[in-house]
């Protein structure tokens, strides 16, 4: 599924939770979730671009 239908595991939403609260975020970010969740690359991308969504959503819905 794509789009707004897509469901994120629980790791990825924690992963993406705990990346939005590191400032500044640790480099390199993937390998870094990956090896702290262990998460696959495509999972480790899914919640590296969750947190940008988040504070979008934040902004635009108050």
């Amino acid at each position: 599924m794509t789009g707004t239908d897509h469901q994120h595991s629980e790791a990825v939403v924690q992963a993406a939770q705990w990346l939005a609260e590191q400032n500044p975020a640790p480099q390199p970010i993937i390998p870094h979730i990956r090896n702290r969740f262990g998460l696959s690359a495509l999972e480790a991308c899914e919640a590296a671009a969750l947190p940008t969504k988040f504070r979008i959503l934040r902004k635009a819905h108050g």
